[in-house]
Order: structure tokens, then C-alpha cells, then sequence
């Protein structure tokens, strides 16, 4: 378990960091070596994300559920 979050950590702060290379074009030499990981900033992402996650599927089931309806009701007609 712990592992898992740790992994899940590792990939949420490598996303972040790509997204925001996607947002920025230029680098910041600056900071580089003063950079730190917080990690509440990353659990909180996280936690975020997999809201968003559960959200989409949510919604997703929601839409396959309807369409499934919609097309047993067109059948029986």
C-alpha cells in the first residue's frame, strides 16, 4: 500500500512538472537547486485528480447506462 502511494506521488509530481513545462516556455535557472518537493502540495493534487478520475467514470457510466435504456426502450417498441 505504501508503495502504491508512493508510486502514485511519483507520478502525479512528474506530471505536474510536465504540464507546467507544457504551460511555460522559458526555464527557470534560479531556483533549480533551492527547488523542494512539497508534499502536501502533492497529496492534495492527487487527491484532486483522482476526484476528477471518479467524476469522468461517474459520468461515463451514467451516459453507457442511458444509452442502454434508451435502446431496450426503442426495442420493445
Amino acid at each position: 500500500m505504501e508503495i502504491n502511494f508512493a508510486c502514485d506521488l511519483i507520478i502525479v509530481s512528474m506530471s505536474v512538472q510536465f504540464e507546467k513545462s507544457k504551460e511555460t516556455d522559458f526555464v527557470e535557472t534560479e531556483n533549480q537547486d533551492q527547488k523542494k518537493v512539497n508534499l502536501n502540495d502533492l497529496v492534495s493534487r492527487m487527491n484532486f485528480e483522482k476526484k476528477k478520475e471518479r467524476k469522468n467514470n461517474i459520468i461515463l457510466s451514467a451516459a453507457a447506462i442511458s444509452a442502454v435504456a434508451v435502446f431496450g426502450i426503442i426495442l420493445t417498441l
